[in-house]
């Protein structure tokens, strides 16, 4: 058997889930292209610093870039040595990562990109599914950059396609128990090894095998001491690799991929207080089961298998078991199948979003318990999935210089706990403003690193996942009743609402009807009417209180009361400090007095800044 385990936030490269073998020298040296500014590969095999000579012409180019330099000095930046120096520096080498690396570094964006990760070499554990439509969306985006997501059975980066998906939620408000809802939008399965190879090979970023060792203290400030230093040319950062050994990294901007819990961006926990994060916890396996005497090979118990089970929230597997159906009651889970060929099928069972979560062992005894009662018997396991996604909880603190994407930078579906499609997608924003931002003849990386938090977290956008928010919030408060209703009366929506809502994100399939106040006060108004009445009057009791109690953030996102949230876009700093016309009076005056000789400080400094600017 083979042992998985699913990484925090199943997108973000947390490091214990990082992928294959990537061909490329661990260190390098760079040779400054005078004509471009960009800089090349010219190294060996062996680990090599910059010497000194080269570091001082590299970095008068990288400062050529920026005329004003308020925080260092020639002297000492240029008395450091780098083992590595990029324009961007990736931490993480999970599909965030590489999907950012791999953007970065294309023909479209063509930036010197480093991704940092001790576990490079490993493989993908998670499982991931999503909308056809979905993915077309995405492959379309990335081949517009000139990465091209290949390999899988079905090309793509896809190992299996369903043209239908199943529903189960009968044993509630006269639903009957084998009551399937059978939805006519195909749903596919990642072939993971593809995507890691094609997120590996589509890019020419470099790697280095290490991890940052820092964390943060406050906005900006590192522990320990210089182990992470900004100023206004770049960061420098030290990694070290799973023998202890440093790598000193100097980058114009890095790209923070290590999972929602992350140890270098800070979260915004003050004046946008939001509660903690749920937890979506699943216990998954990939298993042989015996078809001998099976009636019907179409069909794996009740799953068929030309169609994905994306719910079973039935529980008639307890039935006969008071103390199990109660539990399996008050926190619920559901199964979530994957026929994939023959008799290997993939079952998950699921608790969609839960504070505090759920035990995996729960979620495993009920996962075996249920198959015995539908007839499977399982005679091979062959991966085991154990996954653990924080759904919700703050967004990151604005005006920091580290850029946090996927879990890093809370960007899970707080509702439904998909990642994947909204972090690949939101990859081509944040690539795209990085890019924009290294461009500028003038450069600014506080501006930079503002413009790359604001193409994936607009005022809008958040709007969007605030309104999101209270639905991971309501579901966490339902029992399995409540969630039958539920999803019975979402899926009842037009294909244009319920799709948009799922994954959520810019850019993909349907979002359109999610993007607006006024879109997402229609969606509300349309589902309330589709669910049973107790399911309704629950909803909108917790509306009102969620309104009252919740900071004003769901009536921000479905009215145009309250305005927008605030922005990350960057706010240039008042060069000018307090009454200027009283300042001028007054040192108009101290000059004329006879009593007093000498201006103060502040003043002197006015008067030579404007004595240079007339000169």
């Amino acid at each position: 058997m083979k042992l998985v385990i699913t990484s925090v936030l199943l997108i973000s490269s947390v490091s214990a889930f990082v992928g294959p073998s990537f061909a490329s020298k661990r260190n390098v040296l760079l040779d400054q292209k005078a004509e471009t500014g960009k800089f090349s590969v010219s190294g060996s095999g062996e680990r090599n610093k910059v010497n000194r000579h080269h570091n001082t012409r590299l970095l008068k180019a990288i400062r050529s870039q920026t005329p004003a330099l308020r925080a260092t000095s020639d002297d000492a930046t240029d008395d450091k040595e780098y083992d590595e120096i990029c324009e961007v520096l990736v931490l993480g080498g999970g599909p965030a990562g590489r999907a950012m690396a791999s953007l970065l570094s294309s023909s479209k964006a063509g930036l010197d990109v480093v991704v940092a990760d001790s576990n490079f070499d490993s493989e993908w554990a998670p499982n991931y599914g999503f909308w056809t439509d979905e993915w077309e969306a995405i492959v379309a985006k990335y081949q517009s950059f000139g990465v091209d997501l290949k390999g899988g059975n079905c090309g793509q980066s896809i190992d299996r396609e369903w043209k239908l998906t199943d529903c189960y939620f009968g044993g509630s408000f006269n639903i009957p128990v084998k009551d399937r809802k059978r939805l006519d939008r195909p749903y596919m399965r990642v072939d993971k090894n593809a995507l890691q190879s094609s997120l590996t090979s589509s890019g020419s970023y470099r790697v280095v095998k290490s991890n940052h060792i820092s964390t943060a203290t406050s906005a900006n400030l590192y522990s320990p001491t210089g182990s992470l230093v900004h100023d206004d040319s770049g960061t420098t950062i030290t990694l070290q690799d799973k023998e202890g050994k440093s790598t000193i990294v100097r980058a114009k901007l890095v790209v923070d991929c290590t999972g929602h819990e992350t140890k270098l961006v800070l979260r915004d926990t003050r004046s946008v207080p939001n509660d903690p994060p749920g937890f979506q916890i699943a216990y998954g396996a990939l298993v042989e089961v015996d078809e001998t005497n099976s009636p019907d090979k179409t069909h794996i118990g009740p799953y068929y298998k030309e169609a994905m089970t994306l719910f079973d929230y039935r529980t008639d597997h307890f039935d006969n078991d008071e103390a199990w159906l109660r539990k399996a009651n008050s926190a619920p889970t559901f199964m979530y199948a994957m026929p994939l060929k023959d008799n290997k099928i993939f079952f998950e069972e699921t608790s969609l979003v839960a504070r505090p979560a759920i035990s995996f062992q729960e979620c495993k005894d009920r996962c075996f318990r249920r198959l015995e009662h539908l007839g499977i018997k399982v005679v091979n396991i062959e991966e085991e999935e154990f996954c653990y996604i924080p759904m919700g909880g703050s967004l990151p603190l604005k005006d920091q210089r580290v850029i946090g994407f996927g879990g890093a930078a809370a960007m899970v579906h707080p509702s439904t706990g998909y990642q994947l499609m909204r972090v690949m997608m939101g990859a081509t924003d944040m690539a795209s403003a990085i890019q924009s931002e290294l461009s500028k003849s003038e450069l600014n990386l506080d501006r930079a690193a503002a413009a790359a938090y604001h193409a994936v977290w607009s005022p809008e956008n958040i709007r969007q996942r605030n309104f999101a928010v209270f639905g991971g919030e309501y579901l966490m408060k339902q029992n399995v009743e409540g969630l039958r209703g539920f999803f019975d009366g979402f899926f009842k929506l037009p294909v244009e609402l319920w799709g948009g809502f799922l994954a959520g994100w810019p850019g993909l399939p349907y979002n359109v009807a999610h993007e607006s106040w006024t879109a997402r006060m229609w969606f509300g108004l349309s589902f309330i009417v589709k669910i049973p009445f107790p399911v309704a009057f629950d909803m909108f009791t917790n509306i009102v209180t969620y309104s009252v109690t919740g900071k004003g953030t769901l009536p921000q996102s479905v009215t145009p009361l309250l305005g927008e949230p605030a922005s990350y876009e960057y706010e240039e700093d008042d060069a000018t400090v307090g009454d200027v016309a009283a300042k001028a009076e007054a040192r108009q005056m101290i000059a004329e007095s006879k009593v007093v000789k000498d201006l103060p400080p502040a003043f002197e400094e006015e008067a030579e800044a404007k004595e240079l600017v007339t000169n």
